[in-house]
């Protein structure tokens, strides 16, 4: 496959903490060994949108890559879109005719039936063997993205998605092109739902590795890390920094990008102790995610790199 014969493809769901905004900031301090083509393995562990796999794909001579996460409909939506696209898009469509044809208030109807469908579903579900049952499923999770509120992805602890009605004229509930194409960019990938250490037998060496876990609360009121049902905690944070030490061997370069707690507490060290013998870059970023819009602006993110 010629990426270069393909129409651009970019994340095709909104996902929290998403990375496109940092991709120009990204490309400065990617390894030098995939920009002359002596990387051709990539390996991203927290999936989460995509953008930077979609953007490394495209743009350098990736020949094999693993990616994967703990969020079952995520990987699930990931590989129904690898797979069977076109069934994909003609259940979108579906939801998209049935959607836009109706008012504003039955509109809102309708996306709580389809939530509700999507969450009684569930526990019909074979998350571990790949069935065609996934595809409506991947459609719901879709349009549910593209109709919900801010585009958020959230489950309660009882893994049910609980984000409410988004009131938006006309949401992109299904854009073709882009799926065709992040089909086609997916055919390099194998997709695999699994924690971020039990991949480890794959990783032998020569890999560029881009790990973007959930973030660390920089303060009490901004935590936002279930993106799954599982939190990810400070001992997670420190389990995956061991992890990160363990791979950091045999030719593996790694970035790994997380928040900065010194936005909040200049005294924070957290991350300066557990990476302390690697490099720590601040990129910025705008925060998304705020409900109180004046807590939304410029911030400092972190970059961790062993090269």
């Amino acid at each position: 496959m010629d990426n270069r014969d393909l129409s651009v493809a970019k994340p095709f769901l909104k996902w929290a903490g998403g990375k496109t905004q940092l991709l120009e900031q990204f490309t400065r301090y990617f390894p030098t060994e995939l920009k002359n083509g002596t990387l051709k393995k990539y390996y991203e562990p927290f999936l989460g949108g995509g953008a930077v796999f979609f953007f490394i794909a495209q743009n350098y001579p990736i020949e094999k890559a693993y990616i994967s996460d703990v969020n079952e409909d995520l990987v699930l939506t990931f590989s129904v879109v690898q797979k069977n696209v076109f069934e994909l898009i003609d259940e979108l469509t579906s939801l998209k005719f049935e959607y836009l044809n109706r008012d504003e208030h039955i509109r809102e109807k309708y996306f709580y039936e389809i939530r509700e469908l999507f969450n009684s579903e569930r526990v019909k579900i074979d998350f571990n063997k790949y069935s065609t049952d996934w595809i409506p499923r991947a459609a719901k999770l879709i349009f549910l993205n593209k109709t919900c509120f801010n585009g958020l992805f959230r489950l309660n602890r009882k893994g049910e998605f609980n984000v409410p009605f988004g009131r938006y004229k006309n949401p992109g509930i299904l854009d073709k092109e882009n799926l065709v194409s992040a089909s086609r960019v997916l055919q390099i990938a194998e997709i695999f739902l699994t924690d971020f250490e039990n991949i480890k037998n794959k990783i032998n060496d020569d890999f560029f590795i881009y790990f973007d876990p959930p973030y660390r609360p920089i303060s009490i009121t901004s935590s936002f890390t279930s993106y799954s049902k599982y939190d990810f905690t400070d001992d997670d944070q420190k389990r995956l920094a061991q992890f990160y030490r363990e791979l950091g061997v045999n030719g593996n370069k790694l970035m790994l990008s997380n928040s900065d707690p010194k936005n909040e507490n200049p005294s924070d060290h957290f991350f300066e102790i557990l990476y302390n013998k690697f490099k720590i870059i601040r990129v910025q970023a705008n925060r998304m995610i705020n409900c109180n819009g004046d807590k939304r602006g410029k911030i400092n993110e972190l970059l961790i790199l062993n090269y």
